[in-house]
């Protein structure tokens, strides 16, 4: 018998050879003569073996199927050391609400109130033409990227959405859709093309709203509802705050109720909207223990002796790319130039250089670079990990 590759999986060229399944997110690293092995699957005539081991555990993980489907296969190309697995792309800057945390610089005029509806939130903004994106994630694909999350500002607010929805099957990559929830109904998630929906929820519906604006919170709620319904992945995103913190009990069990895959637990930089919004801060001793809620895999990973962040990069609305969406005041280079270009650019953080000595280096991985440079010192401590971990005292 003959097998082929399923629709969901595709070999990449990372540091290992591997193959990826983009619906189940698993990264299986291949040797050499599985490697050998599964290039001559993606042929016309597919591949064949007598190692039943083998290609039963393909049949199981959903890597071959024994029918051929017509599809046209990523090139296979290998890719830059380190690789770039994942690619944070701000569509637009657009956005209907006004959260009190935004880190997005031009929203930080306090003239405007918390919006009380979508309506009264909604901002103009920068985005990326279809052009751009297509290039972009062309040349992510030929670089072997794996995961893309598509943010914003709300990047259901595109202007061309739809044909970028429609764009969006043409690549082998797992399609992550950043969203607040307010505008994701059934009609919309019934055409829309991405493997896993992450939903931003701050709390049970004081803390929520209290940050995003009345009504929000039964919105996104409803939204996590209708995705599951739809047979989406659903996950979460939760910033600790201070009008949220005793409501993390609450939101561990009704994620669970509600069957979220991931919940990633983080405590905003103090910047953008936030810096003015001194009522929602929280101080390392107090926000750094939250951190020790959520579960699943989150959205990248990292290697030992490596911080955060060493395969990912970001491209933000206006065209710039820069290591993370932090930094978009130090872009390494813009769309222009190419995304290959840029992440030749970037400079991997390396733990040994880190000012940090604990136990817990290699899991924390020195925590988040821009937050520790925001206490004053890039190489030094993010407390707000040192917190979570007790580094500093149980306080």
């Amino acid at each position: 018998m003959h097998y082929f590759f399923s629709k969901e999986a595709v070999l990449k060229w990372l540091e290992t050879p591997s193959v990826y399944h983009t619906g189940t997110d698993e990264l299986y690293e291949l040797d050499e003569s599985s490697f050998d092995f599964l290039k001559k699957c993606v042929s016309e005539e597919g591949c064949k073996s007598d190692d039943t081991a083998f290609i039963d555990y393909c049949l199981q993980e959903g890597i071959l199927i024994p029918q051929r489907i017509s599809m046209k296969h990523p090139p296979l190309i290998k890719s830059p050391e380190p690789s770039l697995r994942y690619l944070e792309l701000q569509i637009t800057d657009r956005c209907n609400l006004r959260c009190r945390h935004c880190y997005i610089e031009k929203r930080t005029d306090n003239k405007h109130p918390l919006a009380s509806s979508p309506s009264e939130g909604e901002t103009e903004g920068s985005e990326l033409s279809l052009d751009q994106i297509k290039r972009i994630l062309t040349e992510f694909e030929e670089m072997q990227g794996l995961r893309l999350m598509i943010t914003g500002g709300e990047p259901l607010l595109h202007s061309d959405f739809e044909a970028l929805n429609d764009m969006l099957p043409d690549f082998f990559i797992r399609k992550v859709l950043f969203t607040n929830g307010v505008l994701l109904n059934k009609e919309l998630l019934s055409r829309l093309n991405v493997d896993e929906i992450q939903i931003s929820i701050d709390g049970l519906e004081d803390g929520h709203d209290s940050l995003r604006g009345r009504g929000t919170f039964k919105k996104a709620v409803q939204a996590v509802l209708h995705a599951r319904e739809q047979g989406f992945e659903v996950s979460v995103a939760t910033m600790v705050h201070a009008k949220n913190l005793d409501e993390f009990e609450g939101m561990e069990k009704l994620f669970s109720e509600l069957g979220i895959k991931d919940w990633t637990v983080d405590v905003p930089c103090i910047t953008g909207r936030l810096e003015h919004s001194s009522e929602f801060q929280v101080s390392p001793e107090v926000g750094g223990k939250y951190l020790r809620y959520g579960y699943g895999a989150g959205l990248h990973s990292g290697e030992k002796g490596f911080g955060c962040g060493l395969h990912l990069l970001s491209v933000m609305a206006d065209g710039k790319v820069t290591k993370c969406t932090f930094y978009s005041d130090r872009p390494v280079g813009t769309v222009e130039e190419g995304l290959r270009r840029c992440w030749e650019k970037t400079v991997p953080v390396f733990l040994k250089d880190l000012t940090c000595d604990c136990p817990y280096l290699e899991s924390c991985r020195g925590g988040c670079r821009y937050r520790a440079e925001l206490m004053g010192d890039p190489l030094g401590k993010d407390l707000y990990k040192c917190f979570s971990y007790d580094i500093l005292g149980n306080k």
